[in-house]
C-alpha cells in the first residue's frame, strides 16, 4: 500500500518532501506527488507516516486506498 497527496489541498510547502524516508515524494508540475512504488508508509522506520504528520493541511496525505470521485490525486506516474 502507499500514500497519496490530494492535489487540490496541497499548498506546495514542501514539508513532506524533506520528511519522506523513502524518497517517494517529488514535485510534479505545481504539486507534490508520491510514487506508490517507492512509498513504504514509513513502516519499519517511523510509527506514523511522516508526510501526513508534517503536512499543514489535515487529510492531504492519505492512504491511497481511500477513494473519492472528487479528489484530484497526486500520484506519480
Amino acid at each position: 500500500m502507499a500514500f497519496k497527496i490530494i492535489a487540490s489541498q496541497c499548498t506546495q510547502c514542501g514539508a513532506c518532501l524533506f520528511e519522506c524516508a523513502s524518497g517517494a515524494i517529488k514535485l510534479k508540475g505545481e504539486t507534490y506527488v508520491i510514487d506508490p512504488d517507492k512509498c513504504t508508509e514509513c513502516e519499519g522506520v517511523f510509527d506514523t507516516q511522516q508526510c501526513a504528520s508534517v503536512c499543514p493541511v489535515p487529510k492531504t496525505c492519505v492512504p491511497a486506498t481511500s477513494n473519492s470521485a472528487t479528489d484530484t490525486v497526486g500520484v506519480a506516474s
